[in-house]
C-alpha cells in the first residue's frame, strides 16, 4: 500500500474531492497541516507521493512563514527522488520555484470560472489529457509562475498564460482547483477574507454570478477532474520495480 504525503496551508482549502479519491484507491494519506504545526519537519522519504494544496499565502512570504522553506526543501527532495508531486494553486507555485522559476503576482486576478483551453502537449499529456481542448475549470489566485525550464507546458485560460505544466513524466504543477465540490465553493465565498479578496478584486462579478456558473459547470468539472486525478493517483501507485537476480548453473 503507498502512502501520500499532503501539505495543507489552511482549513479552508482541503484535498476536496481528491481526499475520497485517494481513499478509495486505497492510499494512505499523511496530511501535514502548517497553520496548525508551522515547525513540522515531514520526512519525505518515507512517502510514495506528495501533493502541496493552496493557501492565501505566496511563495515570497518565506522570510514570515519558514515552512515555505521547509516545503521546499521537500519538493526538491521528492524530484530528486522521482516521486509523483501534484501542486495546487499555492503548490504549483511552489513547484514551479523549487525548479527555479519566477513566480509573482499578475496583472488580474481570476476568481470564479475560467475556460481551460489545453496545449498541443496538454492535450496528449498522459495526466491532464481528460480536460480536453477547451473545459470549465475553477480559480483563485492573484500570482502566477513561469513554466519551469525543461517543463512542459500544458495550457492556459484567456487571462492567465501559464496554467499548468509537467515536469519530466510525474511531477504537475496545476494553478487551478480541480478538487472543487459546491459545498467547499460556498465555504470560500462565505469565508470573510476569501469574500472581501473577492469583492476588492473588481472583476465584474460576485458570489451571485459564481453560485450560478457553479450550477452549470461543476458536474462537467468533476467528471473531467475524476479522470485526471485518477491517472495522477496510477503514477502514484505504481509498483516500485523489482531487480531479479539471475541464477547460476
Amino acid at each position: 500500500m503507498s502512502r501520500i504525503l499532503v501539505f495543507q496551508h489552511v482549513a479552508a482549502e482541503p484535498l476536496g474531492t481528491l481526499d475520497a479519491l485517494i481513499r478509495a484507491r486505497g492510499h494512505r494519506i499523511r496530511f501535514v497541516n502548517f497553520e496548525r504545526d508551522p515547525d513540522a519537519q515531514p520526512d519525505i522519504d518515507r512517502y510514495q507521493g506528495l501533493v502541496v494544496l493552496g493557501g492565501p499565502m505566496n511563495v515570497e512570504d518565506q522570510r514570515a512563514r519558514p515552512h515555505l522553506n521547509t516545503e521546499l526543501h521537500c519538493i526538491d527532495r521528492a524530484l530528486q527522488q522521482g516521486k509523483p508531486v501534484l501542486g495546487i494553486c499555492l503548490g504549483a507555485q511552489l513547484l514551479a520555484h523549487a525548479l527555479g522559476a519566477s513566480v509573482r503576482r499578475h496583472h488580474t486576478q481570476e476568481i470564479g470560472w475560467y475556460r481551460w483551453q489545453a496545449t498541443e502537449h496538454g492535450e496528449a499529456d498522459p495526466v491532464l489529457g481528460p480536460l480536453g481542448t477547451e473545459a470549465p475549470i475553477f480559480q483563485w489566485h492573484g500570482c502566477t509562475f513561469d513554466v519551469p525550464r525543461e517543463a512542459v507546458h500544458l495550457g492556459r485560460t484567456a487571462t492567465c498564460e501559464n496554467q499548468a505544466f509537467r515536469w519530466g513524466d510525474d511531477a504537475y504543477g496545476l494553478q487551478f482547483h480541480l478538487e472543487m465540490d459546491v459545498p467547499l465553493i460556498e465555504r470560500w465565498l462565505a469565508h470573510p477574507a476569501y469574500r472581501d479578496e473577492l469583492e476588492q478584486a473588481g472583476l465584474g462579478h460576485g458570489p451571485a454570478e459564481i453560485r450560478a456558473a457553479t450550477g452549470e459547470l461543476i458536474g462537467d468539472m468533476q467528471q473531467r477532474a475524476e479522470q485526471v486525478f485518477s491517472r495522477f493517483l496510477d503514477r502514484v501507485g505504481r509498483p516500485r520495480r523489482r531487480i531479479v537476480l539471475g541464477s547460476r548453473d
